[in-house]
């Protein structure tokens, strides 16, 4: 038998669509009922679903009315705040295609962004880095839009472009991924077969509002079933998360891995009667984490895999868990399958992970790099460059990536971009990126050099932190005599991180 989920695909987008009216099409109905609440220290903050509907079609009404029209690019530098995902939404609503980007940013990488997009509208918190430009609308300008009559729905094909977001790519040059709005309608595989989701759900989502996982995990998804999406204030401590379930009557929790592991730093035991399970994705689970949680609260956690270039696809659920150290299954309706050289593989072979191009939720290509598109695909087969092994009863245990992406806090991390930047640090002669393991579940990016002598680490970090985002910045320095390189002169970073994990084991 070969390595292959069912055929049976799911219900096709109808036409017209707006990713943004899917996803708001309860709120006639849902009217007064909380669909955001923003719960701090200082208080909480609680959006309607009539209030949010509102101001998104305001939003839409004030974009439209800058002589912004549909297909236009609107690139989003915003805080952690509430006005990220009513632009985001505002812009589809209107036609517009947003593309959101990381706080983190630097302003030369933003520039590089704008470079390639050349957006008609860049929608600004000043207080997130962003080069100064005439087409720049501010925060305060933002929120003045959502009390503005209500714009119509942009209506359309779905398979037009609804939005761009940033991927970390092999090249080293991050790539803008190209989704339609028909996206938003493949996410609702997961309801079933990850969530279990209800419209009786209170969501509690880790993230910040201004990232991707959290923007489609902790408020589209939510509110596309027409539950209440809870989000905790920008600063909140991990360990404070379980009292604020407590209190809030949180049914369901999503995190990252790291989120998971700093709750259990500071609370030995767990104790939330209303939550039903929690949610992980953005990067691997590590298995002895899964079973600490579950020791601690009694309550599994359900784990997801996917990439920006397509919506998580395969997931363990309350109706089918995984099994121990396995992704998981192709949720019902997903067409996935494990491909080799000549196609998909045995059950029990190694394969690249790949996702068949009618899914809705994968990608509409790189911008502006049809080769670079052409590349990923074969036989119609979208290749994820991850490896995995089929079982007999359709599910997957992933073997790690055939390329060398790093993994920082969920955000996929090519280690040419980071080479690159560090290269030029002077003094340093050649350099190597790799994702090393330091303790127990517990991986860093970490830079490899060579130089005459052994840099200053601190001058070191304070280059990487005015020339990378954050989460792209090593947490290790690491001088060598030589860097590890293969019979034609390419760089063995495998090598680089074998060596340091045998030195430090």
């Amino acid at each position: 038998m070969l390595s292959l989920s069912p055929s049976d695909g799911y219900a096709p987008c109808p036409a017209p669509f707006n990713m943004a009216a899917h996803v708001l099409a309860k709120a006639d109905r849902l009217g007064d009922k909380t669909a955001l609440r923003i719960i701090g220290p200082d208080g909480s903050e609680s959006w309607s679903y009539r209030a949010l509907e509102s101001a998104v079609r305001g939003t839409s009404t004030g974009l439209l009315a800058l002589g912004l029209v549909a297909g236009d690019i609107v690139l989003m530098r915003l805080g952690n705040t509430v006005d990220f995902p009513l632009a985001y939404l505002g812009a589809l609503a209107a036609g517009l295609v947003p593309v959101p980007t990381a706080a983190a940013l630097t302003e030369p990488e933003v520039a590089a962004i704008i470079d390639t997009l050349r957006p008609k509208a860049i929608l600004n918190d000043p207080a997130v880095a962003c080069p100064k430009g005439a087409s720049v609308v501010d925060v305060a300008a933002l929120r003045a839009m959502r009390d503005l009559p209500p714009a119509d729905w942009h209506m359309g094909d779905p398979e037009r472009l609804g939005y761009i977001i940033y991927t970390s790519g092999t090249s080293g040059k991050p790539s803008a991924v190209m989704h339609a709005h028909r996206a938003i309608w493949a996410r609702q595989m997961m309801f079933d077969g990850w969530y279990d989701l209800l419209e009786s759900d209170r969501v509690m989502h880790a993230g910040a509002f201004n990232w991707t996982y959290t923007l489609g995990t902790g408020l589209m998804d939510p509110w596309t079933m027409g539950a209440t999406a809870l989000i905790p204030a920008a600063g909140t401590a991990a360990a404070d998360l379980p009292d604020m379930m407590r209190q809030e009557h949180a049914s369901l929790f999503a995190a990252a891995p790291g989120v998971y592991r700093q709750i259990l730093k500071h609370n030995s035991t767990i104790d939330i009667p209303s939550l039903r399970h929690g949610l992980s994705a953005g990067e691997k689970l590590p298995e002895a984490l899964r079973r600490a949680w579950q020791t601690a609260s009694g309550i599994p956690i359900f784990e997801a895999y996917g990439m920006s270039e397509c919506s998580t696809f395969l997931s363990g659920s309350p109706a089918q868990p995984a099994p121990d150290g396995s992704l998981g299954y192709p949720q019902p309706g997903r067409r996935v399958a494990l491909i080799g050289p000549d196609g998909p593989v045995p059950y029990g072979t190694e394969g690249t992970i790949a996702v068949y191009k009618t899914d809705p939720g994968l990608m509409l290509g790189y911008f502006g790099a049809p080769e670079q598109t052409a590349e990923k695909f074969q036989d119609g087969w979208f290749m994820t460059g991850d490896q995995g092994v089929m079982g007999s009863d359709g599910q997957i245990t992933y073997l790690g990536r055939n390329d060398d992406m790093m993994n920082a806090g969920g955000f996929r991390v090519s280690p040419i971009e980071v080479e690159q930047k560090l290269a030029q640090y002077p003094s340093i002669t050649a350099i190597g990126a790799t994702e090393v393991t330091v303790r127990a579940d517990v991986t860093v990016i970490a830079a490899f050099y060579t130089a005459d002598a052994p840099l200053d680490e601190a001058a070191l970090a304070l280059y990487a932190q005015e020339n990378l985002a954050r989460y792209k910045q090593p947490r290790l320095y690491v001088h060598l005599p030589e860097l590890p390189m293969g019979a034609n002169g390419k760089l063995l970073r495998r090598a680089l991180r074998a060596g340091y994990e045998a030195q430090n084991d």
